[in-house]
């Protein structure tokens, strides 16, 4: 298979190989691609569990209940945080 990439592609590739973990192009395609799936093949067995969760926030977001935009960023900070150290 041949695939034809904008330059401003190729250069971002190329970066990401000589800094990377990458030992080719092919390579950096490959995991590309890879996550992309991995990604959308999550986002499709979430899809309801997602559309539910937007729900609730906007149904919290009429009746007033919003975070402000520092605590969001902390909460989040603070979730990642905790992901880590279980993993």
């Amino acid at each position: 298979m041949t695939i034809r990439l904008k330059p401003e592609l190729e250069s971002l590739i190329q970066r990401d190989v000589e800094r990377g973990p990458y030992q080719s192009a092919d390579e950096f395609v490959e995991r590309a691609v890879t996550m992309l799936h991995e990604q959308k093949e999550w986002l499709a067995e979430n899809r309801t569990e997602i559309a539910a969760q937007i729900e609730h926030g906007f149904a919290q977001a009429e009746r007033g209940e919003l975070v402000d935009g520092d605590e969001a960023f902390q909460r989040l900070r603070e979730r990642h945080q905790g992901r880590r150290k279980q993993g």
